[in-house]
């Protein structure tokens, strides 16, 4: 039942980030392993987001390591554990609760003796910034686990980059790009070694902006129409002035469409926007608020269009909030 679950769960997510984005670019899929432990570590620039686009563009059926203040409610911590996140306790959760890591880090062991897949978001915390910040060391400290309580074993990290037009709306663009595997084929005392190999890895797919630029270099880049989720047209652009793939110009008719005929929904987002103090996280609410309430909305303005005399304004209605998606695009930022 739980791996049903998981499934059907996948696939309403995977059809409701198509209709979130304008578009979802996966490369380098030919670079995911096949029956080998899989540990992936990856950028982190969108809350919840980062997570569910990995669980439903990859067949590695992953689980995820999240830091363990989200799981404080009994209720949540069962809920996040269904869909497989496990905990991880910070120094900053104090210094009694890291002993409980040991007990995650055992279940890890187990999914990936398995040949099976962890996710870690290896810079720690998210941001907006489009820079790849350092990397911790929990991930070294898996791999080479793994290996000391499975000697056969043979871990692999994966490396991966998620990139994103406009972090906070609707009708933008993501880009996933998977990296060559990396094989945990070194002594634990290489374990730095094996660190920078990884950054050094994800820092050549993720988009880069240098920082001491950063404001004039990203509007230069809007400015010019430069694919903000390519780290090679960005690259570029910023070494030459080069335009190779400029994006079209946002529909900002059918963005204000959208809004118009998904009015209820948007409202409640405009409700719950000053309660949301961390910016990185207005996508995620944005998003769950159209996977869970979008489906009833839709079946309400059906029932309006089949049982009252408002007939075919309530289907016109619902014709036009679907189009409205189909072409809801958003500029850069």
């Amino acid at each position: 039942m739980k791996y049903l679950f998981n499934f059907i769960l996948r696939l309403l997510v995977k059809i409701a980030l198509k209709g979130y984005f304008k578009s979802i670019i996966v490369e380098g899929k030919e670079n995911i392993p096949k029956n080998v432990p899989v540990i992936l570590v990856a950028n982190h620039q969108n809350a919840l987001i980062d997570p569910l686009l990995l669980a439903t563009h990859t067949r590695l059926n992953p689980y995820f390591l999240t830091r363990a203040s989200v799981f404080k409610k009994s209720f949540v911590a069962k809920m996040l554990n269904f869909i497989r996140m496990l905990p991880v306790y910070r120094v900053r959760d104090g210094f009694s609760t890291i002993h409980q890591n040991q007990g995650t880090f055992d279940l890890t062991y187990e999914v990936l003796r398995k040949n099976g897949t962890v996710i870690i978001f290896a810079e720690g915390s998210h941001s907006l910034i489009r820079n790849l910040r350092p990397l911790s060391k929990g991930f070294t400290r898996i791999a080479f686990g793994l290996k000391e309580k499975y000697p056969d074993t043979k871990p692999v990290i994966l490396p991966v980059a998620l990139d994103f037009s406009a972090h906070k709306h609707s009708g933008s663009r993501a880009r996933l790009t998977f990296g060559k595997i990396i094989p945990v084929d070194m002594p634990a005392s290489k374990s730095g070694l094996l660190t920078k190999s990884v950054e050094k890895a994800v820092k050549e797919l993720v988009v880069e902006i240098p920082q001491e630029t950063y404001e004039q270099d990203l509007e230069r880049l809007i400015a010019n129409h430069v694919d903000l989720t390519s780290s090679a047209d960005v690259k570029l652009f910023l070494e030459t002035g080069e335009v190779s793939n400029p994006v079209s110009e946002p529909a900002g008719f059918w963005n204000k469409v959208m809004k118009i005929f998904h009015f209820p929904l948007y409202w409640l987002w405009l409700g719950k926007k000053p309660s949301v103090k961390d910016p990185v996280f207005s996508s995620t609410w944005k998003f769950l608020i159209g996977f869970a309430l979008g489906p009833i909305y839709y079946l309400v303005l059906i029932l309006l269009g089949l049982y009252t005399p408002l007939g075919s304004w309530a289907f016109a209605f619902l014709l036009l909030a679907w189009v409205s998606l189909l072409f809801n695009k958003n500029p850069q930022e």
